[in-house]
């Protein structure tokens, strides 16, 4: 059985088991209190299942649980009201899947129509419109045309269950706002139901970030005020409020199920413990190899070689296994993200259409967390910024409906994240008078097209004349690079009149332990991210051009920028006619940094250098290599930063 084919099934297996516990869960609680948490992880499982499958090629599988999803959407938003003629129709249809995923076992495809079909005529026969109490009215239009239908929904069901409506606003330090606004979340989830997350400007002072949290509870106000030590509004009030008995359900026991949670800071110092184990199978190497010097092939050496070739196997696959358990799919973002999409669009008033594709890519789970800030502000650059109204896209012959793009996939040992919409597109020349206003630009300087769009990652730069809610408040592009820097990626735009813009996200999948290319500058030595390498060259100092103040060298046809380390960083450099040339970057950012030798390839472990050298540049951070060697990591993206403007006088230091 090939490797993909077992993982399908295994992942395939666990979705089935998951969403079966879930059915017999709604079956137990849905004359009750039906958990709409339990309905929710249910529908993620057949999302999940739709895209794995899809992935596979398993194409009926795809259809059957992209169907079972779109029935689960109807239960979660109140419009099929859950019976037990619904759980005996879920139950007999992931009897069905199970049956799709054995005969994927077999190398057999199963005709799955019939089944499809049926689940399509069961939701359309017993499908309604939305129950629950009109509130209009009770609830500001404000709030309710901001609230998702899923929102919208648990709102009329806590009303109808007969729980009062809270609006608590909490202002917090835009330094520490994220963790302070889950602590209260978890606080609220406690006393009732968390419905809706809503950022709010108003009264919110400079270096600050405000929140509406709309939630329901059966509990009193003034003990909600006391637990959350915070300013509430009630909204709508019960007839009877306070403190509701629950009622005590036996706890079923369930089989044991082959996974489990793992905090990722365990794995980050299991991370760290392989990192010093690294360095210890180095340094294996490295005595063996002086020995052999001195007893040649003696089998005392036979012994170091053989234990040092196995220590560094092992130790490769612990490494491969621990990176491998760090993974996780970047639908988990997409589908944070369609979420903020649509709020927005209601916000506006902006009729958009979302597509997603590889959703299933993976990357480090602490880098997936990373990036979701800059992946927020470019979706809201495209909603404000890039997509038109309804009447200016009537104008230009466009369909109303604006369209935005979520892609993500592997290329190489990089993720590339792209966020495409079919908007107005950049201007380039209001770009241009806008950079020349805030005096970042010379008014007779003479730049191409994609050196004048840099411009919109310059901090606070923006073209707009009256900042919204959703371009955000004086935060810009500017955080999207340098969170891009930080990582070790870097950003790339698109765009053409009328027509839209793309912006390109490209990082590593992983920050954990890397390959670097080790050079040799004067008597320094420097690591370099083999991930960010792309080859190695030797090249004469004579065929190296200046043009426009920069050097460049050509290549096959096509100029690359050269820059000399040495002159960077202000080291002696070795006297010679001649330099290695390590070309790093992708695409049309590639750069020829000059080295005077080239050392080796070990795998490292990138280090922070400490507030202390925060805000020195050309860095990423430091490495042991060797006998307890210290270097320095090399920020790639810095340095193609830096080829890119004027380089006369160029320096570091």
């Amino acid at each position: 059985m090939k490797a993909s084919k077992k993982e399908f099934i295994a992942e395939a297996e666990d979705l089935l088991f998951e969403s079966q516990q879930m059915i017999l869960e709604i079956q137990d609680t849905y004359q009750t209190a039906l958990n709409p948490d339990t309905v929710n992880a249910f529908f993620r499982s057949m999302h999940t299942l739709k895209g794995l499958s899809g992935l596979f090629g398993s194409q009926g599988i795809t259809n059957l649980s992209h169907a079972l999803e779109s029935l689960l959407d109807d239960i979660r938003l109140g419009k099929i009201e859950v019976t037990d003629n619904v759980i005996n129709f879920l139950f007999k249809n992931l009897d069905i899947l199970r049956s799709a995923v054995d005969a994927v076992k077999e190398d057999k495809e199963q005709d799955l129509t019939e089944h499809i079909n049926e689940i399509t005529s069961f939701r359309s026969s017993i499908k309604e419109s939305a129950r629950g109490p009109n509130i209009k009215g009770l609830i500001d239009d404000s709030i309710i045309k901001v609230l998702s239908e899923y929102e919208e929904h648990r709102l009329k069901t806590s009303i109808k269950d007969g729980k009062s409506i809270y609006l608590l606003k909490a202002i917090f330090e835009l330094s520490t706002f994220d963790t302070s606004l889950e602590e209260i979340t978890k606080t609220i989830k406690s006393r009732g139901e968390l419905i809706s997350t809503l950022p709010t400007s108003a009264e919110v002072p400079n270096g600050s970030i405000g929140f509406n949290l709309m939630f329901a509870s059966g509990d009193h106000l003034n003990e909600l005020k006391e637990e959350t030590g915070g300013d509430i509004e009630v909204l709508v009030q019960s007839k009877q409020t306070g403190p509701q008995p629950q009622k005590k359900q036996e706890r079923s026991i369930k089989s044991a199920t082959t996974t489990v949670r793992v905090d990722i800071d365990k794995l980050d110092r299991i991370l760290n413990t392989i990192g010093e184990l690294t360095l210890a199978k180095d340094a294996v190497k490295r005595i063996g190899s002086e020995m052999s010097e001195v007893h040649r092939y003696s089998p005392f050496i036979r012994d170091i070689h053989k234990i040092s070739q196995t220590f560094e196997r092992r130790l490769a696959e612990l490494q491969d296994e621990v990176l491998a358990i760090r993974m996780v799919p970047i639908g988990q973002i997409f589908s944070r993200l369609a979420q903020v999409i649509r709020r927005y669009s209601r916000e506006i008033e902006k009729e958009i259409d979302l597509s997603l594709y590889g959703e299933d890519t993976e990357l480090d789970k602490s880098l997936a967390e990373e990036i979701v800030d800059p992946l927020m502000h470019l979706v809201r650059n495209s909603i404000d910024h890039g997509l038109e109204t309804v009447e200016e896209r009537k104008t230009k012959g466009k369909k109303e409906h604006g369209r935005i793009v979520l892609k993500a996939f592997q290329r190489g040992s990089h993720v590339v994240i792209e966020v495409i919409d079919d908007g107005k597109g950049i201007d380039v020349e209001k770009v241009r008078k806008k950079a020349i206003e805030k005096e970042l630009l010379e008014p007779d300087a003479n730049l191409e097209e994609r050196e004048i769009i840099d411009f919109i990652f310059a901090p606070g730069f923006s073209t707009k004349e009256v900042a919204s809610e959703i371009s955000g408040r004086g935060v810009g592009l500017d955080v999207v690079k340098e969170k891009l820097s930080i990582l070790g990626g870097f950003t790339e735009v698109y765009t053409k009149k009328d027509e839209g813009t793309t912006f390109t996200l490209t990082l590593p999948i992983t920050l954990a332990i890397i390959k670097a290319l080790i050079v040799r500058v004067g008597k320094e030595k420097f690591a370099l991210p083999l991930t960010a390498i792309s080859e190695t060259i030797l090249i004469e100092h004579k065929d190296i051009q200046t043009i426009e103040h920069k050097d460049v060298y050509y290549i096959r046809g096509e100029m690359l920028p050269i820059m000399n380390v040495g002159k960077i960083f202000n080291l002696e450099t070795a006297q010679s006619d001649r330099s290695f040339a390590v070309i790093v970057g992708l695409g049309m950012r590639k750069l020829g940094l000059l080295v005077d030798e080239i050392l080796g390839q070990p795998e490292i472990v990138i280090k922070s250098l400490g507030e202390y050298f925060k805000g020195v540049s050309g860095f990423a951070g430091a490495a042991e290599i060797g006998k307890h060697e210290v270097i320095l990591v090399l920020d790639v993206e810095s340095l193609i930063e830096k080829s890119l403007i004027k380089q006369e006088g160029m320096s570091y230091v």
